[in-house]
């Protein structure tokens, strides 16, 4: 049975983890959400089973990922599955926030997995140490070796109650998707910049521009944050706490992965 996984990623937890399943589920292609979602129109899989790997981002999807999962036509698809990576919770509300996306065009979520990640919104905290980070790798990958069974097999696995994340994602969620857009004015560029369009290369919705060899931000932002954390001189900031704190770029996923993100 063909299979297709659709990703999205800042940092490229969630593409590693779409590359672990396609490692293991025969016959998976692995493509980016991101241009997809900029070329706009129905997006009808050419493969009988269907996957979406994506963060989470305060207890829910991503807004592109949420676009995405809505621009869905299924009705050729036999299975749908998805794994999100989180590094702290919510990814049951963020599973169930995407099954209710495709319950609307008569389709729901057949199998899901939650799978906890070296969690990195430098905004808001540093991410783990490389010990840490490796001990999250390692269950990280027994977790979705499991589930690549799981969907191998075909079987129903599909998200539970999420009543604790699922009333914080009901009452914050829409606030901090609204916010998205225009958050990118909170972006600050230093003297240490280079000009070397690193940032403008990983921004998978095309939102950064150089400006007089400066990186300037048009208000279409994902909060994805590829951009302060691939920054090779660390000269990006957002707000006054990211100065200091460790960047994080899964190690096993290349600035020209994530700068292949963009085109497709």
């Amino acid at each position: 049975m063909e299979t297709v996984i659709y990703y999205f990623t800042g940092t490229g937890n969630s593409l590693w983890a779409g590359r672990k399943l396609a490692e293991q589920i025969p016959d998976t292609s692995l493509r980016p959400m991101a241009p997809l979602v900029r070329n706009g129109g129905r997006v009808r899989p050419d493969a009988e089973r269907v996957g979406n790997v994506c963060p989470v981002y305060f207890l829910g999807l991503p807004s592109l990922a949420a676009r995405f999962a809505g621009m869905l036509g299924l009705s050729g698809t036999r299975y749908v599955f998805a794994a999100v990576t989180m590094g702290g919770i919510g990814g049951t509300a963020a599973l169930r926030q995407l099954d209710g996306i495709l319950s609307r065009n008569r389709k729901e979520l057949d199998a899901g997995s939650a799978v906890k990640m070296p969690g990195n919104y430098v905004v808001g905290y540093s991410p783990p140490d490389p010990a840490k980070q490796e001990e999250l790798f390692r269950n990280a990958g027994e977790q979705l070796a499991g589930f690549a069974e799981t969907v191998k097999a075909g079987k129903k696995a599909r998200p539970g109650p999420a009543v604790f994340s699922g009333l914080i994602h009901a009452v914050w969620y829409p606030r901090f998707i609204a916010s998205l857009p225009g958050s990118d004015r909170e972006f600050t560029v230093s003297d240490a910049c280079t000009s070397c369009s690193t940032c403008v290369q990983v921004c998978p919705v095309e939102n950064i521009t150089l400006e007089a060899g400066r990186p300037v931000w048009h208000h279409r932002c994902e909060c994805c944050l590829a951009c302060i954390h691939t920054c090779p001189v660390e000269a990006i900031q957002r707000g006054k706490k990211t100065a200091g704190r460790a960047r994080y770029r899964h190690p096993a996923v290349s600035l020209p992965d994530l700068k292949g993100q963009q085109k497709g």
